[in-house]
């Protein structure tokens, strides 16, 4: 399965950290963030990758070239950011028409993606997506989704103050063909992915919660704090 990693944020929230080295690049343990993706998606069984750039380019450029997963990857550079769906819509045809992965990448994510792959095989059958979720400790400032019985989202709540919950959507997503279609067809002009496509599919998503270790990176006390986790590769 391919997959489309979203990697060109400024990451402004980690600065002074990314003023110099491109968020997809911070190291976690000794290993850049990206690095870690590639690695564990290709031992998933996942891949080829399109990554998306921007920030510091150069840098993530230089990084695909040394890396030993580069082989597998293309770079897409973005002059002006395209946002989440933007990138997607412009590179529907990286998918040839199969399911496809799109993954933020600036998390730190230690799942088990071949359980995932499994989940989305096994979704309802009107489902055209499955969403990766994960608990937080801090529900406020995530995105909470609310589910049925089967695991279907039927709600959000978008980093709203008393939320209904802590499972919160882990912006890691597969996608159909049949979504990838209704993309081209009726949201060919959306930019960000959770504001402007997931409100169209309530009912639609299927959902697989992750156990493994996902964490938000974006500021110096959580990149502290992933850092000195004892979880290992």
């Amino acid at each position: 399965m391919r997959a489309i990693l979203l990697a060109a944020g400024c990451g402004t929230r980690l600065r002074p950290i990314t003023n110099v080295t491109p968020k997809c690049l911070v190291p976690i343990k000794g290993k850049p963030l990206l690095e870690i993706w590639l690695e564990r998606l290709t031992q998933a069984g996942i891949g080829p990758f399109l990554i998306n750039t921007h920030y510091l380019a150069g840098k993530v450029e230089s990084f695909i070239e040394n890396c030993p997963y580069g082989k597998d990857a293309t770079l897409a550079y973005e002059p002006e950011l395209r946002g989440t769906a933007g990138t997607l819509i412009h590179n529907l045809d990286f998918f040839e028409g199969q399911d496809g992965m799109l993954i933020h990448a600036d998390n730190y994510c230690l799942a088990d993606f071949s359980l995932f792959l499994k989940a989305h095989m096994d979704r309802p059958p009107e489902c055209l997506m499955t969403m990766m979720t994960f608990r937080t400790d801090m529900p406020s400032t995530c995105g909470i989704v609310e589910l049925d019985e089967r695991g279907v989202v039927f709600g959000f709540h978008e980093k709203v103050a008393q939320p209904p919950g802590n499972l919160a959507n882990g912006a890691i997503y597969i996608l159909s063909p049949e979504l990838l279609e209704k993309l081209v067809s009726d949201l060919n002009t959306a930019k960000d992915f959770s504001t402007e496509v997931l409100y169209h599919l309530l009912g639609k998503i299927y959902t697989y919660e992750t156990t493994g270790l996902f964490m938000d990176i974006g500021t110096p006390e959580s990149y502290d704090s992933a850092n000195n986790q004892t979880f290992t590769f």
